[in-house]
């Protein structure tokens, strides 16, 4: 049977969580761990060690407020990163720098849940079984066949939801945190179209931090400053700038070398703007001091967006029929089967049956007219319709996950200059996530200041000694 990775799907949803939102796709490696995989001398039973076993030991690494995290919790996570270093052809680091980086990571995100769940935050079973879901298509397996697996494995699929409900439970919060101050007016948005920055496209950067606490004093900002300093001079002597993410940077994205993705500039701050136009693919800045520390910016490429967006639009009407307390289910659907006959059979208007039966707010009164609009403006099922429909043919009846059943009048096609409105658009979205991620990274940085960290583990203490230290 194909094997399930379990720890690599949330390390994909966990690293999700700490970046901006973009695609991702869920890991699904089927390899063992490879050579320079993390020896058990950091993690293991000390009395394991004794007799010359080595025995795992699930204890309490650290202490996150009323939460912990486990040791299992940070040996699977660094089988997981050190599979994936490995695979992309990078070194591993030092098991000491790994194991430090992984914690802080579980660490967060520990915290993150926490707040979730106090901020009211849930998640559904609908929207965890469909999560499941999802784990199961990307590992190309049905939902039963992946619970076989993971038996077969001997991973607790009860153990697997609840890890997984808590990485969706982090995206809500992150969302929620960027949705709040991503408010951009209308004037925000003709000052940066009208920038040169909107015209510049996108840029590809890789980050290392240096982070500092919130109030930090200044023997603190001092060593920071040396230490992002030994870093530049790391570089400018050849060495790798994702080894370096992984084993000196506080950044979220450390694990992943530093690796922030494709950027619009326009996104950027303005400082940043200017400092990555001047550089060229492969170089990288000197360090920088922002709020969050000394960072250095590393640009991996550049691309520039088209000129014209020239799209298709489509044009339908639409006709709902949704359960409710007085119309069950099958009453609903048989419903449904008796207006689309009454359509196809009988020839009755679509626009007047719409208008006298549909439960659609948005589009009963205009008769289901749902306008002119791009392919999956109206959800990925609709969109995939009407690309394949002809000018006024009726859909079949069809269901949403949501229980209610839809039929789709397709009117006609058009091609249309979209550039404009497509433009603002992208300038809306581009002031957004500045805002956003500006304000996701102050609250993550207040959240780390209030918490109670305990570390349990010596060695893995910010201020341990770096056995794989120069």
């Amino acid at each position: 049977m194909k094997p399930f990775h379990l720890a690599s799907v949330l390390l994909a949803l966990t690293t999700l969580a700490f970046t901006p939102p973009a695609a991702a796709q869920l890991l699904s490696p089927n390899d063992p761990p490879p050579a320079g995989a993390p020896q058990p001398s950091l993690l293991a039973s000390p009395a394991a060690a004794d007799n010359g076993s080595v025995q795992p030991l699930d204890r309490i690494v650290a202490v996150v407020n009323d939460g912990v995290v486990l040791q299992s919790q940070v040996n699977e996570t660094m089988a997981t990163v050190t599979h994936q270093i490995t695979a992309s052809g990078g070194k591993v680091p030092p098991t000491d720098v790994l194991a430090k980086q992984v914690l802080q990571r579980l660490i967060l995100n520990q915290l993150l849940v926490q707040t979730a769940h106090s901020n009211g935050l849930r998640i559904s079973n609908e929207q965890l079984d469909a999560a499941v879901a999802n784990v199961a298509r990307q590992n190309k397996m049905s939902v039963p066949q992946m619970q076989a697996a993971m038996q077969q494995q001997g991973v607790d699929y009860a153990s697997f939801r609840q890890q997984l409900q808590d990485q969706l439970l982090v995206r809500e919060q992150q969302q929620q945190v960027m949705q709040q101050s991503a408010q951009v007016s209308s004037a925000e948005i003709d000052n940066l179209i009208a920038s040169p920055a909107f015209k510049q496209g996108e840029v590809h950067l890789s980050r290392i931090l240096i982070g500092l606490p919130e109030g930090a004093n200044a023997q603190q900002i001092a060593a920071a400053q040396a230490k992002a300093g030994k870093i530049e001079g790391e570089l400018k002597a050849g060495k790798s700038f994702a080894a370096l993410a992984v084993s000196e940077s506080s950044a979220p994205e450390a694990l992943d070398g530093g690796n922030l993705g494709w950027r619009r500039v326009d996104e950027l701050p303005p400082p940043v703007q200017q400092i990555t136009n001047a550089l060229q693919p492969g170089a990288f800045t000197q360090p920088l001091r922002d709020a969050s520390g000394f960072t250095i910016l590393k640009l991996e490429g550049r691309r520039t967006p088209e000129t014209k967006q020239i799209v298709t639009e489509y044009h339908a009407r639409h006709l709902m029929i949704a359960p409710s307390a007085t119309l069950d289910a099958q009453a609903a659907h048989a419903k449904i089967e008796k207006l689309y006959n009454e359509i196809v059979d009988n020839h009755a208007d679509f626009a007047t049956l719409a208008k006298q039966n549909s439960d659609d707010p948005t589009t009963a009164n205009a008769s289901g007219d749902m306008g002119w609009f791009m392919q999956n403006d109206w959800g990925a099922a609709i969109g995939k319709l009407v690309g394949s429909m002809q000018p006024g043919q009726v859909s079949q009846p069809f269901q949403t996950p949501d229980g209610s059943w839809h039929i789709i009048e397709f009117l006609g096609s058009r091609q249309a200059d979209k550039t404009r409105d497509i433009e603002r658009e992208q300038a809306r979205q581009a002031i957004a996530m500045r805002k956003g991620e500006q304000a996701y990274e102050q609250f993550v940085r207040d959240l780390e200041a209030s918490a109670y960290i305990s570390i349990r583990v010596p060695e893995l203490a910010d201020d341990a000694p770096v056995q794989g230290a120069p």
